[in-house]
């Protein structure tokens, strides 16, 4: 009978473990009493051990000036050879250890601590990223790479270029002529890369403090550093026409152009209330914001119902665009892109609208050309 018992209690057992998915191993394990761990009983010395006096001597002959850079093995052997005995070689490296002596004694490649860029742009044309990818070529192995200088405010790009080989002369020209195109003033800009060869050469960086333009970098291997020249690039390589070769650096550059011309003047961001960068870059968010505010207000006027969550509110944009944004910062600035307004409708109604002369201050619908490119 008992024996018949303890089959059910096992077989239960393994039902309820293969329930909990728990090895029954693990549970005989807790259930085994805890025995108490027998004392340790005290090493016995060797009566061949050094004695105090002897291991403080082997320790001043290791720190002598004759044997301060030599190794154990050396400082025995030199010794034997002059007929003296002290202790073993292993005994030299015992003693060392026990005086914290024994560590790599050449020089170790130590990384320096770079520090996190943290920047902000509350307007276009105060904080640009740029950077560098390849287009396949022809062949395997072969490559054209693109340079884009993206402005982190509004998205937009400010210049661009498609050449044969990564080259630091071609970059600064390509950053002084856009900064020409944009007319940047001294202090007023600075330009976040990565660190690679070009944007950390000398020919860039003389340019730069020639300009009046500040330069950060991303730290090593951290793409998080440049989010928005890596998210523009996935945007455009993600597109249905970019081809998976290009033929030649001409057929680079011309689909380049079409890309970013549609980036910038028809690409809806969804980092800018799904505005496209040209508006932002060039003022004109208000008056977008604007229409489709009317818009909502006239639907909701129609038909409020279909408006569950009350009356429409106006958008507006981020009033800071953050690189690493602080966790524990305060600025009031760094709201949601999508963030809503309350706007009287009356005072939207009564509002003076923007004449034909708003926009006279943009000169250009294009993309900024490359350079190098057959116009």
């Amino acid at each position: 009978m008992l024996a018949i018992d303890e089959v059910g209690l096992a077989a239960n057992t393994a039902v309820m473990c293969r329930s909990l998915g728990l090895p029954r191993a693990t549970l005989y394990r807790h259930r085994r009493p805890v025995r108490p761990k027998r004392e340790r009983a005290g090493r016995v010395k060797s009566p061949r051990a050094l004695l105090p006096e002897e291991r403080s001597e082997v320790l001043e002959i290791l720190h002598s000036e004759r044997f301060a850079d030599k190794s154990p093995s050396e400082v025995q052997v030199t010794l034997l050879e002059e007929g003296r005995y002290v202790c073993s070689e292993r005994t030299m490296y015992r003693i060392l250890k026990e005086s914290d002596e024994v560590r790599e004694r050449r020089n170790q490649l130590r990384h320096p601590q770079y520090t996190k860029p943290e920047l902000v742009a509350t307007r276009p044309n105060q904080v640009w990223s740029w950077d560098i990818t390849k287009l396949k070529g022809p062949a395997k192995w072969t490559y054209f790479y693109l340079y884009v200088l993206l402005d982190i405010f509004s998205r937009y790009v400010v210049g661009w270029m498609v050449a044969e080989a990564e080259s630091a002369e071609l970059s600064r020209r390509l950053i002084e002529e856009s900064c020409l195109k944009q007319d940047i003033q001294e202090g007023q800009l600075t330009i976040h890369a990565d660190r690679g060869s070009p944007m950390v050469s000398k020919t860039l960086a003389f340019l730069l403090v020639d300009l009046g333009i500040e330069k950060t970098h991303s730290r090593p291997r951290v793409s998080n550093d440049n989010p928005y020249s890596e998210a523009q690039f996935k945007t455009l390589k993600y597109r249905p026409e970019f081809p998976e070769r290009f033929g030649s650096v001409q057929h680079a550059r011309d689909v380049s152009r079409e890309l970013l011309t549609w980036y910038n003047e028809e690409h809806h961001h969804s980092g800018l209330s799904l505005l496209t960068p040209a508006v932002v870059h060039h003022g004109r968010a208000d008056a977008v914001f604007d229409a489709r505010y009317c818009a909502r207000l006239a639907a909701y006027a129609q038909r409020p119902e279909r408006f569950v969550n009350g009356p429409p509110r106006r958008e507006c944009l981020s009033r800071a665009v953050w690189i690493n944004r602080p966790e524990n910062t305060t600025h009031q600035d760094a709201q949601i892109s999508t963030q809503a307004a309350e706007v009287d409708p009356e005072v939207l109604r009564n509002s003076p609208t923007r004449g034909p002369d708003a926009d006279l201050a943009i000169t250009s619908n294009e993309v900024p050309s490359p350079l190098g490119a057959t116009h």
